[in-house]
C-alpha cells in the first residue's frame, strides 16, 4: 500500500477494490484452506475506506446515530468526510481505534408481535471496521450456524481483543 500516495477518487476505489477483491477470491478459490494473516493493510487502504464510506452513507441506517450522537449527516456536516477518513485511516494504522458498543433498540419483528434487540454502531465502527470485514468475508464466509448471522461473526471477530 502506498502510504503517500493522495486518496483515490470514488470511481477509482470502486475499481481498486473491485481489483482487491477479485485477487481474494481467486486466491481463496484455489487454496480453501489458505488463512489471509494480513488483512489489517487492506482495511486501512485508501480506497477500501472510501467504499465502506459510501455504502455506509448510502444505508438507510445513515440517519440513526450510535452511542456517540454523530449520524452520516454530522460528519458530513462538521467533520467533513474526507478529514473524517483521514482521521480513522490513522487511527486504524496507529491502532488506537477501538469501537463503541452499540446503541441498542428494541424493534417488532415482522409477522409477530415479538420483540428483537438490533444494535447501532457509531459511524466510525460500522465504516471502519464493520464494512470492511463484512466486505472481505462475506464473499468466503461459510454458512453461519443457525441464529448467526456471518456479519454479527464478523463483529465479535473484530471487536475481540488478541
Amino acid at each position: 500500500m502506498n502510504t503517500g500516495a493522495p486518496w483515490p477518487t470514488a470511481e477509482q476505489a470502486e475499481a481498486r477494490v473491485l481489483e482487491i477483491q477479485t485477487k481474494l477470491h481467486r486466491w481463496a478459490t484455489d487454496a480453501p484452506d489458505c488463512r489471509f494473516a494480513d488483512l489489517f493493510n487492506l482495511v486501512c487502504d485508501p480506497a477500501v475506506l472510501l467504499v465502506a464510506w459510501r455504502r455506509v452513507r448510502g444505508n438507510k441506517g445513515a440517519r440513526t446515530a450510535g452511542v456517540d450522537g454523530q449520524t452520516v449527516y454530522y460528519i458530513q456536516q462538521r467533520r467533513g468526510e474526507g478529514s473524517f477518513l483521514v482521521d480513522l485511516r490513522a487511527d486504524l494504522k496507529a491502532r488506537r481505534f477501538s469501537p463503541l458498543p452499540v446503541r441498542e433498540r428494541l424493534i417488532p419483528k415482522p409477522g409477530s408481535g415479538k420483540l428483537r434487540m438490533l444494535g447501532i454502531p457509531t459511524v466510525p465502527a460500522y465504516c471502519g471496521v464493520v464494512q470492511c470485514l463484512i466486505w472481505f468475508a462475506g464473499r468466503h464466509a461459510s454458512v453461519p450456524p443457525p441464529g448467526r448471522s456471518t456479519p454479527g461473526r464478523v463483529v465479535r471477530a473484530a471487536t475481540a481483543r488478541h
